[in-house]
């Protein structure tokens, strides 16, 4: 190997240097995609000029990021294409483990997604993790930037503080670079949870659509003015929508009211298959009186 280095003019140090520079690229094109569909699919037509100011991305130039938008297709009044190939930059991916999957009861499948809100001309990212079982919204957080550490990884922590999940779990995202990052796959590996990625929106609408609940029923209405009321009025709308919004599939109850529903459920039907203890004291009673 060092007879490689000497060949190609590099040092062994600057050769991982530099491989370790395109992973992290490679990794925020990812992160960056499910947010560019969002923001287009809210701004038809806003240009990819527009939206590297909007987005400001933290290891990609102006001009960078405007040939990977190109590439990618997103010039104005473009075909939108959901299914995106992505093995070609060596991005990790999971096979999609929900599909048909039969749900008895909370903690089997987590789901999660990343949606922006704008507060002027400043973008701030929304990440929640939602049990699919309960439509219960277990992990979120609000964040300045992309970074996994300020958006997945918090969100992922405050779920598994408050669940305690065992082993065996689903957890179910997108393709972004925050879901498969090392960071995020030590985490999910400590708990013996698995990964599950979709390829398509259409895949994972329960998460999108509480990106749009929390955002158009909650935030918009409440009018957060900064980043800090933003994140403060985000925990309000998280836990108004945990126990208060009724959801037709869950016999017009909350998210809350249902999984308490669940547990005296289970506690009745545990109890009601418990075989019944017999009265040994009132048969010996019988049989000393017999005497």
């Amino acid at each position: 190997m060092n007879q490689l280095y000497g060949a190609i003019s590099i040092s062994k140090q600057g050769f991982h240097q530099n491989l370790d520079r395109m992973l992290v690229q490679a990794e925020e094109q990812q992160q960056l995609l499910p947010l560019i569909d969002q923001v287009r699919e809210d701004h038809p037509q806003m240009s990819s000029r527009q939206m590297y100011r909007m987005i400001q991305p933290i290891h990609m130039g102006r001009d960078r990021f405007e040939q990977f938008c190109f590439s990618e297709g997103y010039k104005i009044e473009r075909r939108k294409v959901y299914h995106r190939t992505t093995d070609s930059r060596g991005v990790t991916r999971f096979d999609n483990l929900i599909q048909s999957i039969e749900l008895t009861g909370v903690n089997q499948v987590w789901v999660s997604d990343i949606t922006y809100y704008e507060l002027g001309a400043v973008f701030y990212y929304l990440t929640f993790i939602m049990d699919l079982y309960s439509r219960r919204i277990v992990g979120h957080t609000g964040s300045e930037n992309l970074m996994t550490v300020n958006t997945t990884l918090p969100a992922l922590r405050m779920a598994l503080k408050e669940r305690n999940p065992e082993p065996g779990l689903i957890f179910h995202s997108d393709g972004g670079g925050q879901y498969y990052c090392k960071e995020f796959l030590k985490l999910t590996d400590q708990w013996k949870i698995k990964n599950s990625m979709c390829e398509s929106v259409y895949e994972n609408p329960n998460a999108e659509r509480i990106n749009g609940t929390i955002k158009n029923a909650y935030l918009k209405f409440y009018g957060p003015q900064n980043f800090p009321e933003l994140r403060q009025m985000l925990n309000k709308a998280v836990v108004n929508y945990n126990n208060f919004k009724p959801h037709e599939s869950l016999k017009n109850i909350s998210p809350v009211a249902f999984e308490k529903l669940l547990t005296e459920t289970n506690v009745f039907n545990k109890r009601k298959k418990e075989p019944k203890k017999e009265n040994n004291s009132s048969s010996k009673q019988i049989e000393i009186i017999s005497l």
